[in-house]
């Protein structure tokens, strides 16, 4: 049964941890087994770990789970506290007898959410253990993980997920944490511009909206953005096709949040396969930008209020 979810790709486990005084966390994406994967980035502002090893032309192949973090660069430290759990499960790259477990990550900026940013000991190693700790088949939405203190130009952000299966039975997930520098509702309305790749009014059924609002869209006055995608599949992929459809998910980006891929965001999109499935990669691409694009939307409309906010909720202003 398909739950809408990045865990309809069998297999994948998905983990939160937040800290509701810091207002931010971790999400962990995780498998029984190192699962295929490359990434795209095109945002001009990126905080990553590992990514370089994800390239088509280098020689590690697998990956044992992806973690996405708030925190800015020092959310990096998320990946250390994964890898270090892993370890100790026995996982990783077998190296002159050591375990060494691969753990690309990613960060967002959201050191000025309102939260109590005061500590003395980074706790994003403590988040990530945890994050990875949780990891199960039904992840929750909204306000969770790595979405915990994200905000956009206009509304509270947050983390969602979305997912499809094509029609030769192929399914296509994403998970995506939203902190972006626009908007993903058009206007002061409720309707969002991912509205046309709507599925069973999972994000209120509003529809695309009439009219586009004239003048330039709402934006952030500052660099506090990023969003963060994870894309997966059960078809069998190489590196080289997971790049590629890493690379083409950010149209669900362009469909989803405006404006998009700004100097200022570090906007990226990790592509996973775990399976052995045969698929038509046209199918694969278009899906990939699908699922997305109804993500970042289930991401803005799940979130929820929390003491402190600088934003309002989606359903703050429009219901849920």
């Amino acid at each position: 049964m398909m739950r809408n979810l990045l865990t309809d790709v069998a297999g994948l486990q998905v983990g939160h941890a937040q800290d509701a005084g810091l207002k931010s966390g971790v999400t962990v994406v995780t498998a029984g087994t190192p699962f295929t994967c490359g990434v795209h980035v095109m945002g001009g502002a990126p905080g990553t770990r590992e990514t370089d090893l994800l390239a088509p032309d280098k020689t590690i192949q697998e990956v044992d789970a992806l973690v996405l973090s708030g925190g800015s660069a020092l959310g990096l430290d998320a990946a250390s506290g994964v890898a270090n759990a892993l370890r100790a499960r026995g996982r990783g790259v077998e190296v002159a007898g050591q375990r060494v477990p691969i753990v690309p990550a990613a960060i967002l900026f959201d050191l000025a959410n309102g939260g109590d940013k005061g500590w003395t000991v980074n706790p994003y190693a403590a988040l990530g253990a945890a994050a990875l700790e949780a990891a199960g088949s039904t992840p929750a939405l909204g306000s969770v993980g790595a979405g915990t203190g994200a905000t956009t130009a206009t509304l509270k952000g947050g983390l969602g997920q979305a997912s499809m299966q094509l029609a030769d039975g192929t399914t296509v997930a994403a998970l995506v944490a939203v902190n972006a520098l626009g908007s993903a509702t058009v206007g002061q309305g409720p309707h969002f511009w991912a509205a046309p790749w709507e599925r069973k009014d999972e994000f209120g059924g509003h529809g695309p909206a009439l009219r586009i609002p004239d003048g330039p869209p709402p934006t952030k006055l500052d660099a506090r953005n990023t969003t963060l995608g994870i894309v997966a599949t059960d078809a069998a992929l190489t590196k080289a096709d997971c790049t590629r459809l890493a690379t083409v998910a950010h149209d669900g980006f362009a469909r989803a949040l405006v404006p998009s891929h700004t100097p200022m965001d570090g906007d990226l999109v990790f592509a996973l396969s775990h399976g052995e499935r045969s698929a038509d990669p046209v199918a694969l691409s278009h899906a990939a930008a699908t699922v997305t694009a109804r993500a970042i939307a289930r991401a803005i409309y799940h979130a929820t209020s929390a003491p402190g906010d600088l934003l309002p909720t989606y359903t703050d202003l429009h219901g849920g």
